[in-house]
Formats: C-alpha cells, structure tokens, sequence
C-alpha cells in the first residue's frame, strides 16, 4: 500500500460491497449491503479475520458475508484505500510482521491513558497491550457496570480481564457517588448486583436517603404517557422543577411517539436527543406517503416520495416520462400509471413495475371504505414492502425502523380509540398539525426524550424511565443469551443512576404491537429491586376494574400473566360468536350481533351498534370483545 492512501468512509464502503454482491451475482434485495456491511465491521472490530470469520459464520447471510469480506479487503488493497475499521487493524497486523517498528513506538509512548474503558473493542485492546509492552504504564479508567455498547463491537473481557492480562495492576475502586441520593443507588444496587459478569462494588454517598423510587403502573401505552405527564407536572407544581431538568428515557425509539404524543396533547414542549422527532423519521413520512397517495392520489408530491420506495425499478428518468406522458394526455401523475405499457422509452422492468405498482395502490384505493381503518392501513404498509426491507436488512439500525413502522399503526389505532367521530383523514389531518407544531422555536426550556443509550453519561433531577416490560426492557431477544440480558440490565442501571434526585420508572398491562394489544409482563428489573425503596402507584382508565395491582415479589413472569384473563387473544377470529351476544367495538362502541357467517379467517358478523345501523365486519379484522 502506497502512503497516499485513501480512508474510505461509511457510503464508500457500501459501494465497494454493492460491486462486489454484483460480481459474486448476489440479490441486494435478498443480502442488504448494509447488513453484510455490518457483519464485516463487528468481525474487524473483534480482530477477526476472513478466514476465521468464515469458520464461525451462522446461516446464510453470514456465510455470504464471509466470502464478501474476504474480496472486500482485496478491493481496497487494489485501491489503496482502507476503511475506519482498517486504522485500527493494520497498526497490529503492522506490529506483528515488523516488530523493529513496535519497539520504536512503545519507546516513543512512555505513558498511556485510555478513558471510558469499558467501551473498547478487542481490536482496541490488543493494540494497547502491543504499545505498552515494554514500558508497561497503562492507565484505564472505566466501570464494567456501564458497558452498554457490545453491539458496537465493545468487549467487556477487556476491562474484566484487565488485572490478568497486565499483571500487577494496582486497583482503585472509585465508589462515591456525588449525583444520586442513597435510595436511587440502593435500588440501582439492588439489581446490578444479578450480574455475574461484574467486578464486586457499590457506590455509596453522602447524600441524604431522599424519596423512594415511584413505580408507575398503567393500562395502555396511552394511559403510560398520561401518568408520566401527570407526574412531570406535579413535580413542576410541588417541587418548582423546570422542564429542562427532567428526561425521559426509553429502550427503543419506537416508544417515543406515545410519549410525544403525551407531552403534546398537554402543550408542554419537548426535544429529542440523538434522534428525530417520531414523525420527521424517514420511514414513518414514507408510510404516511403511502396513505395520503390512497386517501388522495392527485396528492403527486407524496406519489412522487414513494414510487420508488421500496426500490421497484422506477428511477428519475423513469419517472420524468411518467410526467411528461401525463402532460400530453392532461391527466394527473397517478392516472397516467395505468398507461405504463402506451408510454414510448420505457423499459420492460420499468413498465412492469409501474403496473404493478399502480395495480396495489389502485386496489387500496378502491376498497379504504370497506375495510376497517387499521386493518387497512396494516395491510397497505405491509403490501408497500417497507417492512420487509427493514427485516432483510436486518441491522440495529433498519430494525428500529421497523419498530417505528410499526408503531405507527398504534398510533392510528389510538386515535381511533380516542375518538369515535375519527377518519384516516382526521388522522393525517392531525399529523400535519403535529408537523406544524414541531417546526415552533424550541430554544424555551423543555422535556428531554431520549433512548437509554442516548443518556449515557448525562444527569438530571429528575428521571422517567418508561416502557419497564419484558420483551421491551430487557428486549424478548436479549434473554436468549446471558451476555445480552447482563447487559441489558447495565443498561436498567446506566439509566436508574442518570437521576440526581427522582427516578420514575414505569410500565403498564397491554401494549400494542403492530395495532393489536397483548398483555405485559413487568420487566424482570422490575421484580430485582429491593421492594422496600417502592413505592408503587397506578393509573387505569377503560379497564381499571379488572387490572389488581401487581405483585412484584413474584418472581415467575407465568405468574403475572394470570393476574388477569387474556382479554385481548378473545377479541380475534378465535371467538365462539354468535347472534345476540353483545359486543364492543373500538370505533363503534357497544352492540348486538344480529348474524354470523363463514369460518375461520373468514368469518364475518352483522352487529347492530347502538350508535346507528348494522355494519357487517370481518372478525379477525374486527378487535370485537365480548361484553
């Protein structure tokens, strides 16, 4: 390699791959860039090489990326260029095959200090031991408590290990905490302690004890964001808190629009760290586009978004033609796609495509009143592709995106819920008011939203952290693996001891996942805390009658899921209906099934509703529940 060099950065690197998936003649669509880019970046950062990397691979992607990154690094060898990744691999590799040339640095750097240790990579940390090896003066400083980012390539045998690998190594346990009061580091305490992976230690403080840790338990994730606003403005009303000294914290990014949803409906104001707001994201203003374009095609600005998106072969020239075809024949954007297979220039895969397109969008134009609201909406954003995507792709990055997706089809189930008199119309109605009100000068001070990983070496006053459930926080696929659940619970740590002098955490009894409700099980963290620093509170609207306060002793999540029937697994095609039985619908309230035909997924009931005349439905559309 020449000195000249070039350091690729992320989107050259994705070109590099995309040549490569092209010559091996590899799908894109089946074997994402950015996912095989992904799993090329954690092996380096892990100092794997391809030959090892290739041994280790699990399933199909893996192996593809394997075989991708071994002609990867022959790329950029043939280009004299190397990525991010290369800067901290090749000084190692350097190191091994030209010792003369390691012994010239370890002489050059007498003293080395490294901070936030527990973050470091293995590549990271073999370079250390490789420039201290002579001299032997290395300075960490780092709490294994706190190591949060191990899908970033981070190892915790590094800081572990730490006393072994650089042997007589004098420790110094640093315990005193000057931020939190004595009950939000006991209870902070109480469940790290579950950790087998750790150093043994607690932070102790001269604090004073200061409130007990408040609980919060809710119905839904609608009722969750109320009880936190209620709570925040108590604060602000009895303790004279500003809101720019309160956060509110959440394990994914999804769960934000509940909560800004909360914070908005009570004009209080609010930013996001470390992200966008929940309706500026990407991927929700695609699947918006989607809906607008069904609820009015001359709307071409939103065609225009999402023609192409996903990737269906119908780019700018494609597209340039559309119009220019659609200004001869003086009709709008939209009609003139039924005209793909007339217009001159296009291509074969272009023409096909455009049909096709047309064919869906055109399909849930012509039956939006036909279906239930949700259901349709579901069903358009799933035939869209945006999912599916996001699936394949199959990195933190494009999974949060999916989650967001699909949080938005809570969201729409919401304001249905909230208001009888609702439409898709009023729906997109109020997100363009919600878009308005965002773009307002937020220097004034206001709420912080942000994911726990966001918070990270932050404080404030007060915290809430929301969303405390298993499946959410832990995540359903961190209790797999003891490495993931451990640090899942430094994470429940990392955000408990962001909190000087309140720490609120919260979670409630049914969650929506992609627009129906399924019961919740308080997260494990929850059960670890000592009960005695609790005081638990609750808030339900709809259904307080039958959601008993829980007990968090039980330590089985079996055992909370029988606290109460599964209400919401009856509300499905599942149901024995049949005529005069009495139900409840979330649109139209109460009423009486007058009729029942079909069976299974094709199922459908004539209800009269006391709120007009008989409707006939889809049950497993429907979300009926039996009163």
């Amino acid at each position: 390699m020449q000195r000249n060099f070039n350091i690729y950065d992320s989107q050259d690197q994705l070109g590099c791959i995309k040549i490569i998936l092209d010559e091996l003649k590899i799908n894109h669509e089946r074997f994402k860039p950015k996912a095989i880019h992904y799993f090329i970046s954690n092996a380096k950062n892990a100092f794997v090489g391809p030959e090892q990397y290739a041994q280790m691979a699990a399933g199909e992607v893996e192996e593809v990326a394997a075989e991708v990154y071994k002609r990867y690094l022959k790329f950029l060898r043939k280009n004299n260029a190397v990525d991010f990744d290369d800067l901290l691999m090749m000084p190692v590799v350097l190191f091994q095959e030209f010792p003369e040339v390691l012994q010239e640095y370890t002489h050059r750097l007498e003293y080395v200090l490294v901070d936030e240790f527990q973050d470091t990579n293995r590549a990271q940390f073999e370079l250390l031991k490789m420039l201290t090896s002579i001299n032997r003066n290395i300075f960490v400083v780092g709490d294994d408590d706190q190591s949060i980012y191990r899908w970033r390539g981070a190892d915790l045998r590094n800081i572990l290990d730490f006393n072994q690998t650089f042997a007589g190594a004098q420790v110094f346990r640093l315990e005193q905490n000057y931020r939190s009061t004595k009950n939000i580091l006991a209870a902070a305490h109480s469940v790290i302690v579950n950790n087998n992976g750790r150093h043994e230690k607690e932070l102790w403080t001269e604090r004073e004890p200061g409130a007990k840790i408040q609980l919060l338990e809710s119905g839904t994730e609608y009722e969750e964001a109320e009880f936190v606003v209620q709570k925040l403005k108590a604060e602000m009303d009895e303790s004279a808190i500003q809101l720019n000294n309160v956060a509110i914290l959440y394990r994914t990014n999804s769960q934000s629009r509940a909560l800004e949803d909360g914070l908005r409906r009570n004009g209080l104001p609010y930013v996001v760290v470390g992200g966008l707001r929940f309706y500026e994201r990407r991927e929700i203003k695609d699947a918006l586009a989607y809906l607008r374009v069904v609820m009015n095609p001359l709307d071409s600005i939103s065609l225009r978004r999402i023609i192409n998106v996903p990737k269906r072969a119908i780019g700018e020239t494609t597209l340039q033609k559309l119009s220019e075809y659609a200004l001869m024949k003086t009709c709008t954007l939209f009609e003139v796609l039924q005209f793909a297979d007339e217009i001159p220039g296009l291509s074969t895969r272009a023409r096909n495509s455009t049909c096709q397109f047309y064919r869906m969008m055109n399909k849930f134009i012509e039956t939006k009143d036909e279906v239930p609201p949700v259901e349709f909406v579901r069903s358009l954003i799933e035939e869209s592709g945006l999912p599916q995507v996001f699936q394949d792709e199959n990195t933190p990055e494009s999974l949060s995106r999916l989650d967001n997706i699909r949080e938005l089809v809570n969201g729409i189930r919401e304001h249905f819920e909230r208001n009888v008199e609702a439409t898709l119309d009023t729906f997109l109605e109020e997100v363009s008011l919600i878009t308005d009100i965002d773009s307002l000068d937020e220097k004034e001070k206001t709420v912080t939203l942000m994911t726990l990983h966001a918070a990270k070496g932050l404080e404030y006053p007060v915290i809430f952290i929301a969303g405390c459930e298993d499946g959410l926080f832990p995540l359903a696929r961190s209790t797999e693996n003891r490495d993931d659940l451990e640090e899942e619970r430094r994470l429940f740590y990392v955000g408990a001891t962001r909190a000087q002098e309140k720490l609120y955490l919260s979670f409630c009894t049914f969650r929506r996942r992609f627009g129906e409700r399924s019961n919740s099980v308080p997260s494990r963290f929850l059960r670890e805390l000592d009960q005695s620093l609790i005081e638990h509170q609750t808030m339900f609207h709809a259904y307080s009658r039958r959601r008993p306060q829980r007990n968090l002793q039980q330590k089985r999540p079996e055992a909370h899921a029988q606290i109460m029937p599964d209400y919401e697994n009856m509300t499905q095609e599942n149901l024995s209906l049949s005529k005069g039985m009495r139900v409840q619908h979330a649109q139209y309230g109460p009423g009486v099934i007058r009729a029942v035909a079909g069976s299974g997924g094709k199922t459908r009931v004539v209800v009269q509703f006391k709120s007009g005349e008989p409707r006939t439905l889809m049950v497993q559309y429907a979300n009926l529940q039996i009163l």
